[in-house]
């Protein structure tokens, strides 16, 4: 429980604040936590089977980073609105069918984000509408293969990491 916070920022993606909590042992501690609205991620599974990836540049780690389309939550949107709204702008497609596949917290040491993971079947054709800011490639693999690149590293991106794995695991695991 917090019993006294600071906001030290406050921008369009996130706020940072500077609290004190109570610990379980009665003791105190000073914490800087980022407030971050969550998001919505969604693995895509083309009609052939394969899941479609995408390749994105990401400024934060100056590479070009493979993941699933994901993004932040609007005020009062529902994680499922988010996925589909976010697969359709990123890649263009539309989601037949939605399949929850559960949610993270990506990184508990200093924000509360949580991203909610699903995965779509049933794709058809939308309109793609990438933001200025946004430098996305397509990359379908059969899903064993994103598999093994999520277990060797080549895939590192935690969100997408955890998508095909739960995905894996529904479908009856993994080779």
């Amino acid at each position: 429980m917090s019993t006294n916070s600071t906001e030290l920022y406050a921008g369009k993606v996130l706020r940072l604040c500077r609290e004190v909590h109570t610990l379980p042992n009665g003791r105190t501690g000073h914490f800087e936590i980022v407030h971050h609205s969550g998001g919505a991620a969604i693995l895509p599974i083309l009609p052939n089977g394969e899941v479609l990836l995408i390749r994105q540049f990401r400024p934060v780690v100056g590479k070009m980073v493979i993941e699933i389309p994901a993004g932040r939550l609007d005020a009062n949107e529902l994680p499922a609105d988010c996925a589909r709204r976010e697969l359709e702008e990123e890649t263009g497609y539309r989601v037949g069918q939605l399949i929850e596949l559960g949610s993270t917290l990506p990184s508990v040491g200093y924000t509360d984000e949580r991203i909610h993971l699903f995965a779509a079947l049933e794709l058809t054709a939308g309109t793609m509408a990438q933001e200025d800011h946004e430098f996305i490639e397509f990359l379908p693999m059969p899903l064993d293969e994103a598999v093994v690149m999520a277990g060797d590293g080549r895939i590192d991106d935690a969100k997408t990491q955890l998508a095909l794995l739960l995905y894996a695991a529904q479908k009856g695991g993994w080779r």
